[in-house]
């Protein structure tokens, strides 16, 4: 009998007089690792029996196991009223309702797949230099001594530094004193001593000091040329030139080109919710408090002359619209074709102005610095609004993590993609051998979460949307699909009409991932 009892415990959940609510003395054996649906007319006692029993004692009891110090910060949970429940599961409930009010989640952060995405570009990601268009490359010591190691056999290769300590009128005996007998001075290789003899003046600023000249002959020279880069990086400050046959190559082991210094990628660079990461202007938001420009041009149809531009309206304010008229003549700005049809260029002229031509926002600028006047205060009052931020447009991020790429794109225009979309993208993504080999589980796991929501019917969504404009039965659709992706076994999961404003196509989908849900070893209870 004893031996039975634990069988049907560990085959069965079962409840002993369920008396919750509705529920009147209910007594039910549930099978474990199936796909079981509770459905009836409403106030038949479905989620007393689902929600405020099954749920709520196996939350109860999990809460129970942990350490007396855990207990007394989650509080301590009432018993349902039932008389007992056997071979209950850990339990999960996804319920029809958004999870959370925080402005910074987002569907990427809470389904883990910005954790991968920030992991991905952290560790294969071509920093791109908006001047040139050209990678930013930090040499290492290694890629300058190949470098050397591929030229010409007999060919003479000069290494050198340029000096950059302060300038001295001493610069050239302390050169010689740290063992250096060489320097480059108005483009010719001279002795230290001869210079000296001469009393030639050397400023620090203008000189370039022979580190070593080598001659290639292929035998054993890279030890010595791996040591003459090095002390060329120490002494140039992190820059070298090596020169051959009077023709100069530069090599710098910072994180710089065009004159800008880069930030190395990292884990933080791409992350919103921290100060390294975020945007400063919006501080990881992606919105500020700002001239709304839906409330500034409201008809789109309208042109500059019939008056598009709200805020120019009125005897005095008029002025404005009637001054930029005339001063836009000279660019050939088109006064009289509608908002709508006005290219990139020409609404960046009617926002920002041009030369001498001042545009929408010069005039917010005017009001901004007569604040004084009431009646300027309730103008700007009436035009403010939380619009996208005008420094890092909406991405949350500082610019130097959007200069970033992976195949070409960059981390914010991954999660501006729909679910659809982004899926397409990382099938079809071409990486080389190296990156391959350091990026391919991380691909898997942002295809497979991706691949879970397109499943179910999450395909028109993007990444960046935020969690807390999600309704409910979306919100529980990304819940349904994380705890699909975490591969998580031997839970009991609780479901409330996952189904509700579904299309039949979707439906169908939804059921597919429930069975998939349940076949790797979860008991999937439905609420319907």
């Amino acid at each position: 009998m004893s031996a039975k009892k634990t069988k049907n415990a560990t085959d069965n959940i079962e409840i002993r007089g369920a008396r919750q609510h509705n529920l009147k003395n209910i007594s039910i054996n549930l099978p474990k690792d199936q796909l079981i649906i509770i459905s009836g007319v409403s106030g038949s006692g479905k989620s007393s029996l689902a929600f405020d029993t099954l749920f709520a004692e196996g939350q109860r009891r999990y809460i129970e196991s942990l350490s007396s110090y855990a207990r007394q910060f989650l509080g301590k949970l009432q018993k349902p009223e039932v008389d007992e429940i056997l071979g209950i599961c850990p339990a999960i409930a996804i319920e029809q309702k958004t999870t959370t009010n925080n402005p910074r989640s987002t569907i990427g952060t809470s389904t883990e797949i910005y954790d991968y995405l920030k992991l991905l570009f952290a560790r294969i990601g071509k920093t791109i230099s908006p001047v040139s268009g050209k990678e930013v490359k930090r040499h290492q010591i290694s890629d300058v001594v190949d470098f050397i190691m591929q030229q010409n056999k007999d060919e003479v290769v000069i290494i050198s530094a340029n000096y950059k300590r302060a300038n001295d009128s001493n610069v050239l005996s302390v050169l010689r004193q740290q063992g250096f007998s060489r320097v480059i001075h108005q483009g010719k290789i001279a002795k230290i001593k001869d210079l000296l003899k001469d009393e030639t003046t050397v400023l620090a600023n203008n000189l370039q000091v022979v580190i070593d000249r080598i001659m290639i002959d292929h035998s054993d020279i890279e030890g010595r040329i791996a040591d003459s880069v090095q002390t060329a990086f120490f002494e140039g400050d992190g820059e070298c030139s090596i020169q051959i046959k009077e023709k100069t190559h530069h090599f710098s082991n910072k994180f710089e080109l065009d004159g800008m210094q880069f930030e190395k990628p990292s884990t933080h660079l791409f992350a919103f919710n921290n100060p390294y990461g975020a945007c400063k202007r919006c501080e990881g938001f992606g919105s500020i408090l700002g001239i709304d420009d839906k409330k500034v041009i409201t008809n789109k149809n309208l042109s500059v002359y019939q008056g598009v531009v709200n805020c120019w309206s009125g005897e005095k304010l008029s002025k404005w619209k009637d001054r930029f008229i005339i001063r836009a003549a000279k660019f050939e700005f088109p006064v009289h074709r509608p908002y709508h049809e006005l290219t990139d260029e020409e609404q960046n002229i009617l926002w920002h102005g041009k030369d001498k031509c001042k545009g929408i926002y010069q005039f917010f600028q005017r009001l901004e610095s007569e604040k004084y006047k009431i009646q300027n205060r309730v103008l700007i009052a009436r035009y403010r609004g939380k619009t996208n931020c005008d420094e890092c447009g909406g991405s949350r991020l500082r610019k130097d993590a959007l200069y970033v790429e992976v195949a070409s794109k960059n981390i914010a225009e991954i999660i501006k993609m729909s679910i659809a979309e982004a899926l397409v993208f990382f099938k079809k993504i071409k990486l080389n051998n190296v990156e391959s080999k350091i990026a391919d589980r991380l691909i898997q796991e942002i295809s497979s979460r991706l691949h879970y929501l397109n499943e179910v019917g999450l395909s028109y969504l993007t990444l960046d949307r935020k969690s807390n404009t999600l309704s409910g039965g979306e919100s529980q659709r990304i819940n349904l699909a994380t705890s699909i992706g975490s591969s998580l076994v031997g839970a009991m999961y609780i479901l409330d009409e996952p189904s509700i404003g579904l299309h039949s196509e979707d439906t169908e989908r939804l059921i597919k991932i429930l069975k998939e849900l349940r076949d790797i070893g979860n008991t999937v209870i439905v609420v319907e």
